[in-house]
């Protein structure tokens, strides 16, 4: 009790400083004025970055100049700082509150270190477990990505620090990311891999987007009008700046870059800078009021967070938190999923009881690599977590392969495997396989031990085919941050129930993954001189659980399912008209014999569609916290938007009307109550 009165307490202090996240027209025509009084080189330099990670001051015009930060899981670049869960992590924890307090704190550590921009969060749909970049991203379901995305930028943004929502768009892969188009149809962009985008925009009200390193539909993105101007501005309204991709390199063309809707070239200008465009502003090939907009774009951004008007260094706030160590502790409680427990969890403690830590992963706590790797100012392994259990454990770790002997003799084995920052990371793809030797250790233990808990490292989905079933327990722990051995400790000991699900689905085989067809690069083709090789999103709508659902294949997990130590009972639904949708109402009951948390999760199906659509998509969730025996009545809304498509013929999202199921359930393949309503 105590510490959920300090949380409640550091969050209450954390939120009391709101600062504004919407341009006004007094912020444009500050930003305006402002521009009027620039020269051409002036402005033509403002909108290339300097010095890796800085948009250049003004002096004379007391324009300070702005530093911008990695990353997504925390704030990094010639620092130490609060290492949280990953982004998927995040994602996994299905808390809504809790990844906003994430943002809070990365907010608060940002001002801490005087950083006005937070390159993050990443939001690219997960689309198949090969891409490195998966762990900082939020999962394959494209609503579940927006309420994770909208929480995490209106968190970090409530503190005055600017995020910045990435890489727009399409960037699902990062093998030779920068000659790669993502080939895909109209629809099928909007309806999966633009809405956690639009979300952030339209409700979040996120200050900057950076683009993606890869071409779309043979457009570079950076580049990409149909991206920037048609659909991030026109359409959702966007009126912050547009940067190129961080540590970069993704503009090609001057020329292109203009026209295409780029603001800002980051971390230097290759090609918006004096030598490329007074030419082009010569020849009247560009206007100078062009340049002028991104200038206007840029500024009226920054004037609207005070950066003109205040100092971002906040000395008031330690580097080392005491609120966000308490966010990245609870979050790493709540995103880890229990896979399996054939009775092996929770452990039972005592000194009799010998539990064996073993595997590459068990004295470190290891994080995915490139911009999303974070120094943390500490971290705790598992080997440390379990340690710290108390007097009633005793826990051994070995070093290297442990004897026959070892094994026969501990009443659980723990195997904790899985990738690091140099096996999943930034500008390369992972394996679908565990590193080498890692499938052949669990095996090792699984032979001589009948009690084996495999903790799993990684930002998606592995091959668990030679030992699934042969072990006790899994535990999918991703890259769970500075406290994930603490926090993985206490699920292992009982002391935390885990309530953490899957934010995707895992498949027995990576040939069963929907876009396993299409997912490597064709033939190259050749635009404006430019050679590039492109990929086709032929499952097109029907990628992750929605694939699965459309072919009858059964993964090995599926998506929104994770286990507890608990039993919960839906009961009593009903849909009730409200507003222009329904509220879903049932009753949750926690059965089983320990207080515990459950993630409801509400699916949309049309009975007689008129276009391909997929059985059922995710439109709701709730995680409710519920004493053993207690029960609680859920409420989730489904707004009209729930029920609509996204029609290619008049560019919008349409509403068919007839009848639609609701699916109310414990995960996609879980499916508890159906109901039934008339839109």
């Amino acid at each position: 009790m105590k510490k959920f009165l300090l949380a409640i307490s550091l969050f209450a202090a954390a939120a009391g400083a709101v600062f504004a996240q919407s341009i006004t027209q007094e912020d444009c025509d500050r930003a305006r004025e402002l521009v009027s009084q620039m020269t051409l080189r002036e402005k033509i330099d403002y909108i290339g970055g300097y010095d890796k990670f800085y948009i250049r001051g003004i002096e004379r015009l007391g324009i300070p100049q702005i530093r911008m930060a990695d990353g997504p899981q925390g704030v990094r670049n010639n620092t130490r700082s609060t290492l949280f869960a990953c982004g998927v992590a995040a994602a996994a924890s299905w808390n809504e509150a809790l990844v906003r307090e994430m943002g809070v704190a990365l907010g608060q550590d940002s001002r801490a270190r005087g950083v006005h921009i937070l390159l993050g969060p990443g939001v690219n749909i997960y689309r198949s477990p090969l891409c490195g970049r998966n762990f900082e991203y939020m999962g394959e379901d494209p609503y579940l990505a927006s309420r994770a995305a909208v929480n995490y930028i209106k968190g970090v943004q409530s503190q005055g620090v600017m995020a910045t929502i990435k890489h727009f768009a399409l960037n699902n892969q990062e093998y030779d990311r920068h000659h790669v188009s993502s080939d895909a149809d109209e629809r099928t962009m909007n309806e999966i891999y633009f809405p956690a985008f639009r979300a952030a925009v339209e409700e979040a009200k996120v200050a900057s987007v950076m683009t993606s390193y890869n071409l779309v539909n043979g457009v570079h993105a950076a580049e990409n009008p149909v991206l920037i101007r048609e659909n991030l501005r026109d359409r959702w309204g966007f009126k912050g700046f547009v940067m190129s991709v961080s540590d970069w390199t993704s503009t090609y063309s001057a020329l292109a870059s203009v026209k295409g809707g780029l603001d800002l070239e980051m971390p230097q200008a290759w090609c918006m800078n004096s030598d490329e465009l007074l030419p082009l502003i010569e020849a009247g090939l560009i206007d100078e009021s062009e340049i002028d907009a991104k200038v206007q774009n840029i500024l009226q951004t920054l004037i609207a967070f005070g950066f003109l008007d205040r100092e971002q260094l906040d000395r008031s706030i330690s580097e080392d938190n005491a609120y966000s160590r308490d966010v990245a502790y609870r979050l790493s409680c709540e995103s880890a999923v229990l896979l399996r427990n054939e009775g092996a969890l929770p452990l039972k403690p005592g000194r009799r009881n010998k539990v064996l830590l073993m595997g590459p992963n068990a004295s470190v706590i290891p994080c995915g690599g490139g911009s999303g790797r974070v120094d943390p100012i500490y971290s705790i392994s598992l080997a440390e977590g379990m340690k710290g259990l108390g007097r009633n454990w005793s826990v051994s770790v070995a070093d290297g392969k442990p004897s026959v002997k070892e094994l026969e003799s501990a009443s659980a084995v723990i195997v904790s495997v899985g990738f690091n920052s140099k096996t999943e990371k930034e500008n390369s793809d992972r394996t679908f396989s565990l590193p080498e030797g890692q499938d052949e250790l669990i095996e090792y233990a699984a032979a001589h031990n009948r009690k084996v808990i495999v903790v799993i490292y990684a930002g998606g989905a592995v091959d668990m085919s030679r030992w699934k079933d042969k072990v006790s327990a899994i535990v999918m722990g991703w890259y769970p941050g500075q406290e994930g051995g603490k926090a993985i400790a206490n699920i292992l000991a009982g002391k935390v129930n885990p309530s953490g699900k899957l934010p995707m689905s895992f498949e027995s085989r990576l040939e069963d993954n929907p876009s396993w067809k299409w997912y490597y690069p064709r033939e190259p083709k050749t635009k404006r001189g430019f050679s590039y090789r492109y990929v086709t999103y032929g499952e097109g709508i029907f990628s992750g659980y929605r694939g699965y659902e459309k072919a009858g294949i059964e993964p090995a997990y599926p998506f929104g399912y994770g286990l507890s130590y608990t039993e919960f009972e839906y009961s009593g639904s009903k849909c009730i008209k409200s507003g222009d949708g329904y509220d879903v109402v049932f009753t949750l009951s926690n059965v089983g014999g320990r207080d515990g948390a459950e993630v409801s999760q509400v699916y949309v199906g049309e009975k007689n569609p008129c276009v391909k659509r997929p059985l059922k998509e995710l439109k709701g969730f709730a995680k409710t916290v519920l004493r053993k025996g207690a029960s609680a009545r859920v409420t989730i809304h489904l707004p009209a938007s729930a029920f609509e498509y996204y029609d290619v013929k008049s560019h919008d999202w349409v509403l068919n009307p007839g009848y639609f199921n609701i699916y109310i359930g414990s995960s996609s393949a879980d499916i508890r109550l159906v109901e039934e309503v008339l839109m």
